[in-house]
């Protein structure tokens, strides 16, 4: 795996500019970090000199390079051979495992979500849950890299997961059999009614593109006129912020999409509409977009611009909150620096870093029996360690959910069940769009 195949895409929202490290971009090292480098090298001396073991140079200097990154924020890393093939995996979704988008939280694996038709998604893996034993063993304070190898594989083996769900009382085991996460980054389904509903897995390459295909379809397949649409971007963990901006700019057609701004020279960028689709699809139709606490990055750049611009009703749960972008900072053929360089703001100049996207209108997944129990322990960017702050200093008491019980969220799993309601946050956006008409809901002024 060689740094020039990532430039097929300019960015990803976990995620990624690819840029030139020179000796006029490096940073002044400030003269008062000579006695700390002194440290450094006293520290790396004793080691050497004193340590019980002998101890490969290689290996100390990995040791201080991640302890350097990891003191920053959760997603600053460094990058050799096989997490290239992970950034890889985020531009191609094809890769043979057990399609989970997890982090290294406190030297446990926290899923934030698996990838919607994943076997680790089929096998009853949620968002939230810790994986603490592969095959019986403690992965408790590994690197979060070896814990990905293992949890990779050849298609058809299988692999025993522990997981501590919160709000149940004991661990359970879960048996994974790994399959070629070839994932479609767009489904589409026509509903009743002549509502559309277009699934967006993950920001891989040319997903601007298939979701106007998508689009295309569902007119052809429709009987009449098109009543609604939904866009759904449940559990999207993110990718690539060249398809964000581009599935964004096919319901716009003028104003800001995004913005980013940072500390170096280069990184505060703007990113309008009219630059990769010209003109809007789906004028006349009311369209939603929804939303969880899984939606990251990418899924909640493309939540912010619809809705700042009044074209789409947020509807779900608050998303994850990752409003930073990471710079790829090459070291060798091989090898480089993944660094937080910049945070992203929605046109309307909200950041979107801790907060998140707020929901124009929280409807809960009913249907999730775990809900009550899990809701308390859902895991976003503002429970990382060393996350970046909101610029703003909103306190997480801020960001609450409204606790008021809502008359319209009473059923159960069970009774929804009875009634053949397999996804309520769904149902309920569906029989939004049939209530409404055109003029009611989701248009820009």
């Amino acid at each position: 795996m060689k740094i020039a195949p990532l430039l097929r895409s300019a960015a990803l929202v976990t995620a990624v500019a690819l840029i030139p490290v020179t000796t006029a971009s490096m940073a002044q090292v400030d003269g008062r970090a000579g006695p700390e480098f002194a440290k450094l090298f006293t520290v790396f001396q004793l080691i050497k000199a004193n340590y019980v073991e002998s101890v490969d140079d290689q290996k100390l200097v990995r040791g201080a390079i991640d302890g350097m990154l990891s003191s920053l924020d959760p997603h600053s890393a460094y990058l050799d051979g096989s997490d290239f093939q992970r950034v890889e995996t985020l531009i191609d979704g094809n890769y043979s495992g057990l399609g989970l988008s997890v982090v290294m939280e406190d030297g446990a694996v926290k899923v934030i979500s698996p990838f919607r038709g994943s076997p680790a998604d089929k096998a009853g893996v949620k968002s939230g849950d810790y994986i603490t034993h592969l095959d019986g063993d403690l992965i408790y304070g590994t690197h979060l890299d070896a814990a990905v190898a293992r949890m990779r594989g050849k298609a058809g083996t299988s692999i025993e997961l522990t997981i501590f769900r919160p709000g149940r009382d004991e661990p359970f085991e879960v048996d994974v059999t790994r399959g070629v996460i070839e994932l479609e980054p767009v489904t589409h389904a026509l509903e009743a009614g002549n509502i559309g509903v277009i699934t967006v897995n993950e920001f891989s390459a040319d997903v601007g593109a298939d979701v106007f295909a998508s689009w295309t379809d569902l007119q052809k397949e429709a009987i009449g006129r098109m009543n609604g649409l939904i866009l759904d971007l449940r559990s999207n963990p993110g990718g690539s912020l060249d398809e964000a901006i581009a599935l964004s700019d096919l319901f716009l057609d003028k104003g800001r999409i995004v913005s980013q701004r940072g500390r170096a020279r280069g990184e505060t960028l703007s990113y309008d509409s009219e630059t990769v689709f010209r003109g809007a699809i789906a004028r006349e139709v009311p369209i939603v977009v929804l939303i969880n606490a899984g939606s990251a990055s990418a899924s909640e750049i493309v939540a912010g611009a619809l809705q700042d611009h009044r074209r789409a009703l947020i509807m779900g749960e608050r998303s994850f909150g990752k409003g930073s972008v990471q710079t790829l900072l090459p070291l060798s053929r091989d090898t480089a620096l993944k660094l937080t360089t910049a945070r992203y703001f929605t046109p309307a100049g909200h950041s979107v870093q801790e907060g998140g996207i707020k929901p124009d209108i929280s409807v809960p997944q009913l249907s999730d029996p775990d809900l009550a129990k899990r809701s308390k322990y859902t895991l976003r960017e503002s429970d990382l360690r060393g996350h970046l702050i909101n610029e703003i200093g909103l306190e997480d008491s801020d960001m609450e959910s409204d606790k008021i019980a809502d008359p319209r969220f009473q059923l159960t799993s069970e009774e929804l069940e009875a009634k053949g309601i397999e996804d309520f946050q769904l149902h309920y956006a569906m029989d939004t769009l049939r209530r409404t008409t055109p003029s009611a809901i989701a248009l820009r002024d």
